[in-house]
């Protein structure tokens, strides 16, 4: 099951969901459409959703805006400079986690709301100086860059570094659980084990 990813309903071209709210305007998302990527964007692009980072991401913007592209941009302020990051109707959209599962993007929002007592249009990325006292410290930070639209698209060495560190670690932890998940599965045999029972 893989979040993010969806299609319009009615063309079926497929979409990677950026923002599932768009603030002030609750029946709105936006979307980037991967047939519009260069391979190595889409390729990209791609890893970020499969990441843990991005699976546990409630909207993909936060991860996208501090994930670089190879040539270093940053890929949502990339994204929206060269206009492919579109505004699209939520009732447009839809979410296909599976090959056997769709949902509209709109009866998903109306129901994530529903169950934290919440109206739709809460559901939007905000300020970060705004968050409610029940948001967490790691969402607040996690959202300062997208307030901050006075850098450029180019990242700093320093920048650059920071950022392969997190997604260093992100995969670490990825790949610890996934070894976890097929020990569990189907327990490696230890060659010991093996020399003792001959």
């Amino acid at each position: 099951m893989i979040k993010h990813v969806g299609r319009l309903v009615k063309s079926k071209r497929r979409v990677v969901v950026a923002y599932r709210v768009v603030p002030g305007d609750a029946d709105s998302c936006l979307v980037i459409a991967t047939e519009t990527l260069s391979a190595d964007e889409h390729d990209s692009l791609m890893k970020v959703v499969e990441s843990a980072v991005g699976q546990e991401a409630d909207d993909l913007a936060l991860v996208l805006d501090r994930s670089p592209l190879p040539d270093g941009r940053l890929m949502l302020r990339a994204f929206h400079a060269t206009g492919k990051l579109q505004k699209m109707p939520t009732n447009e959209v839809e979410l296909i986690p599976n090959q056997k599962t769709s949902i509209r993007l709109d009866e998903l929002n109306n129901l994530i709301a529903q169950q934290q007592g919440i109206s739709v249009e809460d559901l939007a990325l905000t300020d970060p100086s705004q968050k409610t006292p029940t948001d967490t410290s790691e969402a607040v930070v996690a959202e300062a860059p997208i307030a901050n639209t006075n850098t450029h698209d180019v990242l700093s060495d320093e920048e650059l570094a920071a950022s392969y560190r997190s997604q260093a670690d992100a995969m670490f932890k990825e790949a610890k659980k996934l070894r976890e998940q097929a020990e569990d599965l189907f327990p490696t045999k230890k060659k010991k084990k093996a020399e003792v029972s001959e």
